[in-house]
C-alpha cells in the first residue's frame, strides 16, 4: 500500500523516546522509507543508532553536521516527506513549531515541509494544562496540523492525568489514515461491521458467539488506509479503537440493525463481517436469574436479517463461517441476501477463523465462481477483499 512513500519521524526530548524507536520499526515493517530526526534533547534518552538500526537510513541529530547528506540543503527532508511525524512532542517543541522557531534541524523540517504534520504530544499534567501550552496546541491545530493525544494515565513524575504520549497503534493509524487520502478507495463511503452481538438474558447474562472482532477490525482499517471513509459499527470486543475511523459501538443484533441501516443510507459500500446471533431469548428477565432451579429453559426467537434488509444501490459483502457444505451453503447466502460477494471460511480448521490473526476463506461472487485464498494473515485478507470491492466498484 505506501510502496515508495517517505515518513520524516521527528523525536524531542521526552521520557516517552522510547516509544519513537516501536513507531519506527512499525513504520518500516510496512515498507516505509523512515527517516529519524532527533533534537539534541533526545539523545539524552535514547541512541540515534537504535533508529539507524532499525531503519537502515542515516538519522539527522545535527544541522550542520557535514558528513550528512543534507548538510548543505537540510531542507531536502521536508521536500521527500509524504508525512512528517513528531512523536513524541515535548512542551519546548510545541512552542517551538508554534512560534516557527528553527533553531534545530528538526523544527527548520516542521517550517520548511509542504506534507501533513502529525504531532503526539508527551509531557507532565501541569505543562500540559498550561494555558501557554493549550495556546500553542490551538496555533498549531488552527494551521492544519494534526494532534494526536495526549492520554490520560500515570506519567513519569508519578502523577496521573492528561499527558501521556498515545498508544502506539493510535499514532500508527493517524499516520496510514494521512498517507492512504489518495488511495484506490479515496472519498468512498464504506460500512464494516464487526465483533459479534451479544443478547441478553438478564442483567448479567447473554447469548453469544465466539466471535473476537478481528477480521472486521482488519477490514475497517485496510479501507482507512485506501482512502476510504469508514464507519465501523461493532459489537463489544477487546480491540483497540482503529485511528481515523468512525465507530459505532452497539451490543445486541437489534442495536446493529438499526446501525447498519442508517450508516448504509449514504454507504457506497457495506461489508458484514460481524458475527450477528441467529436467535435472542424470547424475553429478557428484569434482574438476575438466580441459580435455584436444577434446569433452566430458554425459549429463543430469531433475530433480524440485517444483510436482507439493506437495499439501495450499494456493493454488499457478506462473510458466512460454515463446517460442512461450505461452497454450497455460502452460494445459497449470497443469492437470498442478494450480495455481490462473499467471503466464507471453514469455522473447523483451527489455524483460522475466530480469535486467530490468521484466516482462510474462499470468495465466492455473483456469477457462482469460486477463489480459494492460502492462509493468511487477516489483515492481508482484507486488503484482498477490498482489491474486490475496488473491482465491483469499477463495474458500476
Amino acid at each position: 500500500m505506501f510502496k515508495g512513500k517517505n515518513v520524516v519521524l521527528g523525536v524531542t526530548g521526552s521520557i516517552a523516546a522510547y516509544k519513537a524507536v516501536d513507531i519506527a520499526s512499525k513504520l518500516t515493517q510496512k515498507g516505509l522509507a523512515v527517516d529519524v530526526v532527533m533534537t539534541k534533547a533526545a539523545q539524552q534518552f535514547v541512541t540515534p543508532l537504535s533508529f539507524r538500526s532499525i531503519t537502515h537510513r542515516p538519522v539527522v541529530a545535527d544541522m550542520f553536521d557535514l558528513a550528512s547528506e543534507y548538510s548543505v540543503e537540510h531542507v531536502a527532508l521536508a521536500e521527500r516527506a509524504d508525512v512528517m511525524v513528531v512523536a513524541p512532542a515535548t512542551a519546548n517543541s510545541i512552542a517551538k513549531m508554534a512560534a516557527g522557531i528553527a533553531d534545530e534541524i528538526l523544527y527548520s523540517t516542521v517550517l520548511a515541509t509542504r506534507a501533513p504534520v502529525i504531532i503526539a504530544p508527551a509531557m507532565d499534567v501541569g505543562m500540559w494544562q498550561n494555558p501557554v501550552t493549550q495556546e500553542n496546541v490551538n496555533k498549531l491545530r488552527s494551521r492544519g496540523f494534526i494532534i494526536v493525544g495526549p492520554g490520560y494515565g500515570r506519567l513519569a513524575s508519578g502523577l496521573v492525568g492528561m499527558g501521556r504520549l498515545v498508544d502506539n497503534e493510535e499514532i500508527l493509524g493517524t499516520i496510514y489514515h494521512v498517507l492512504g487520502r489518495k488511495g484506490d478507495l479515496a472519498e468512498k463511503q464504506i460500512v464494516v461491521s464487526a465483533g459479534g452481538t451479544q443478547e441478553p438474558i438478564d442483567l448479567v447474562r447473554f447469548v453469544g458467539n465466539r466471535s473476537s472482532g478481528k477480521m472486521g477490525y482488519a477490514v475497517a482499517e485496510a479501507a482507512r488506509d485506501r482512502g476510504a471513509i469508514v464507519t465501523l459499527i461493532t459489537g463489544p470486543t477487546a480491540l483497540l479503537t482503529p485511528a481515523g475511523v468512525d465507530v459505532m459501538q452497539v451490543q445486541t443484533a437489534a442495536q446493529m440493525r438499526d446501525a447498519v441501516l442508517k450508516a448504509a443510507a449514504a454507504a457506497d459500500v457495506l461489508i458484514m463481517a460481524a458475527a450477528v446471533a441467529d436467535y435472542r431469548p424470547a424475553t429478557v428477565a428484569e434482574g438476575k436469574i438466580k441459580r435455584e432451579a436444577e434446569n433452566l429453559t430458554l425459549e429463543l426467537v430469531k433475530t433480524i436479517d440485517i444483510l436482507a434488509e439493506v437495499k439501495g444501490d450499494l456493493i454488499k459483502v457478506g462473510f458466512a463461517a460454515e463446517s460442512d457444505d461450505i461452497v454450497p451453503r455460502a452460494t445459497e447466502k449470497l443469492k437470498k441476501k442478494h450480495l455481490d460477494l462473499i467471503v466464507v471460511n471453514d469455522i473447523t480448521a483451527k489455524d483460522s477463523g475466530f480469535d486467530a490473526d490468521t484466516n482462510r476463506v474462499t470468495f465466492i461472487n455473483r456469477k457462482g465462481e469460486t477463489e480459494q485464498l492460502p492462509l493468511m494473515l487477516k489483515s492481508e485478507v482484507a486488503h484482498r477483499i477490498l482489491d474486490k470491492v475496488v473491482s465491483l466498484l469499477a463495474a458500476k
